[in-house]
C-alpha cells in the first residue's frame, strides 16, 4: 500500500474519511490511531455528519421527486440497520421517521424523543405486549402481516379503548436483493401477504380472494382498526431500482382492486427500503435522486392507468443511510501464510473480532473491502483474506482482497461500509464482548453505545 493513495478514499468509505501523508487513515479528523487508543479495538466508528447528510439526501429526493407529480412522500429510517439512542435522535432531527421492527427497537425509539406518531411497527410476529405498548405510545402505523394478526391487534385495540392505524404487508412478486434470504417479496418466506389469489380446487381459475386481499377486507370490516395502506418490501440491497417500480404499479392494482369491492380508497402507499449501496471499491450505490424521480414517474403513469388518484407514499431506508457512514476498525493478530492446491499463497490476516461483530459474509456470503489504515507500506501487495479469532472455519471477515505483503501484528485493518448490521446482528459467540459504537465528528469521538466487559455477560449467567 503505497503513499501513492488518494486523500479521499471515497466508496465504499464514509465522506469524512481521509488519508494522511503518513498513510494512516482519519475519520472526521480523528486519526484511527487515536481512536484505537481511547476506545480499543475492534469498533464500529460512525461518521456522524456522513449519517446525517445521507437521511438529508433520501429525504430531499423523495420529496422533491414526488411533490413534482402531486403527492407526498414520507421517509422512514429502518431502525434494524443500526438502533441507537443517538442514531434514532439523528434521523429524526434530519425529518425521519423510524421503523421498528420489535418491542426493543420501538423501545428505543422512544427513549430518543422520537413521537409515537412518527414511528411503525413491523414483525410478522408482534406480541400482544409488543402491539399494546405500541398502540400506549400512540405510533402511527402497525404493519399488520398476517390476516391472523388482524384479530389480535383489533382485541388489543378494543381492551384499551382505541382505535389502531394499520397497513397491510403484502408480498408482490416481484424478487430482488442480494441472496435469496434478503429477497423478501417471494410468496415462499414468512413476510407479508400474496396478492396472488389461490387457485381453485378444479384447476379453473382463482378460489376466493387472494390472502392479501381478504387481510385488507377483515382490516376493513373491524372498527377497532383504521386501515391507512398498503405496505411492500421487495428485498434487500438492491441495485436495481426498476423492482420498486413494478412492485408499486401492483400495490397500486390491489388498492384500486380494493376501492371497486368496498369504496375504500387508501390513502397511503409504502414501498419499503432495500436501496442497495457499495461494498467494494468500483461498485456503484443506487442514486436516490435517480431511484425517486423514476419511481414518481412510475407510480404517477400506474394511478393515471388506473383512473384512481395518487396516495401518499412512504419509503423506508435503512443500510442505505447507516451502512456506508461507519467502518468497524480491528487489530491485527496472527498471519499465516497458507499455499494453495493451485500454487498460489493466501495469506490469512486474524484480527480480533470476527463473525461474532459482523456475521453476514458467513450467513449471507457477503463480500467486503479491507485496507491497512495505520501506516503507509510500499511493500507489494498479497492475497489476503481477513478471519476473526472464533473457532469455525467459516469465520471469514473479508474473503479476498490485496494487502500490503508486510501487513503484521499490531497493524490497524479497517472495513468500511459496515455501518448497516454490524452492530444489529452482532454475538457473543465464544463468549466475546461486542464492541462500542463510536460516534466522530468535527475532530472528536465519544461512545453511543460502550463496549461491553466479561464482566457484563457473567451478570447475565446466575448459575
Amino acid at each position: 500500500m503505497s503513499a501513492g493513495l488518494p486523500v479521499h478514499p471515497g466508496e465504499p468509505w464514509s465522506s469524512g474519511v481521509r488519508r494522511r501523508a503518513d498513510g494512516e487513515l482519519e475519520v472526521a479528523g480523528v486519526g484511527v490511531h487515536a481512536l484505537a487508543a481511547q476506545h480499543g479495538t475492534p469498533a464500529y466508528v460512525l461518521d456522524e455528519a456522513d449519517f446525517r447528510a445521507r437521511a438529508r439526501a433520501y429525504r430531499t429526493a423523495f420529496e422533491t421527486a414526488f411533490r413534482a407529480v402531486g403527492t407526498d412522500v414520507d421517509v422512514y429510517y429502518a431502525g434494524k440497520a443500526l438502533l441507537t439512542v443517538a442514531v434514532a435522535r439523528w434521523a429524526h432531527e434530519e425529518g425521519l421517521g423510524v421503523d421498528t421492527a420489535s418491542g426493543g427497537e420501538l423501545a428505543v425509539a422512544l427513549r430518543a424523543g422520537v413521537p409515537g406518531a412518527q414511528v411503525g411497527l413491523h414483525g410478522n410476529n408482534k406480541s400482544d405486549a409488543e402491539i399494546d405498548r405500541a398502540l400506549e405510545a400512540g405510533v402511527g402505523r402497525i404493519i399488520v402481516d398476517s390476516l391472523a394478526e388482524v384479530e389480535r391487534v383489533a382485541a388489543v385495540a378494543a381492551a384499551r379503548g382505541t382505535i389502531a392505524p394499520v397497513m397491510v404487508r403484502v408480498t408482490t412478486g416481484v424478487h430482488a436483493g442480494g441472496h435469496e434470504y434478503i429477497s423478501t417479496a417471494h410468496e415462499d418466506q414468512k413476510f407479508g401477504l400474496s396478492v396472488v389469489a389461490p387457485a381453485s380446487a378444479d384447476g379453473h381459475g382463482a378460489d376466493g380472494p387472494s390472502p392479501a386481499m381478504a387481510t385488507l377486507l377483515a382490516v376493513v370490516a373491524r372498527p377497532e382498526l383504521r386501515l391507512l395502506g398498503i405496505h411492500s418490501h421487495i428485498g434487500s440491497q438492491i441495485l436495481d431500482p426498476t423492482g420498486f417500480q413494478v412492485a408499486a404499479r401492483t400495490v397500486l392494482e390491489l388498492r384500486a382492486d380494493l376501492a371497486a369491492r368496498t369504496g375504500v380508497l387508501v390513502d397511503e402507499v409504502d414501498v419499503g427500503g432495500g436501496y442497495g449501496i457499495a461494498y467494494l471499491p468500483g461498485e456503484a450505490p443506487l442514486d436516490p435522486a435517480h431511484v425517486a424521480r423514476d419511481l414518481a414517474r412510475a407510480v404517477a403513469d400506474a394511478a393515471a392507468d388506473l383512473g384512481t388518484p395518487l396516495p401518499r407514499f412512504s419509503i423506508e431506508p435503512g443500510r442505505a443511510i447507516a451502512g456506508p457512514a461507519g467502518l468497524t476498525l480491528y487489530t491485527v493478530g496472527t498471519v499465516k501464510p497458507v499455499q494453495l492446491a493451485d500454487g498460489r499463497v493466501r495469506t490469512y490476516v486474524s484480527v480480533d473480532g470476527g463473525m461474532s461483530d459482523n456475521i453476514r459474509p458467513a450467513l449471507y456470503d457477503a463480500r467486503y473491502h479491507a485496507e491497512l489504515v495505520g501506516r503507509t507500506s510500499d511493500a507489494e501487495p498479497v492475497l489476503a483474506r481477513v478471519v476473526g479469532k472464533h473457532c469455525e472455519s467459516g469465520d471469514i471477515v473479508v474473503h479476498e482482497v490485496m494487502l500490503p505483503g508486510d501487513v503484521r501484528t499490531g497493524d490497524l485493518l479497517a472495513v468500511p461500509a459496515t455501518g448497516a448490521y454490524g452492530r444489529s446482528m452482532a454475538s457473543n459467540y465464544n463468549f466475546l464482548t461486542r464492541p462500542p459504537v463510536v460516534a466522530v465528528a468535527d475532530g472528536a469521538s465519544r461512545v453511543l453505545v460502550r463496549r461491553e466487559t466479561v464482566d457484563d455477560l457473567l451478570a447475565l449467567d446466575l448459575g
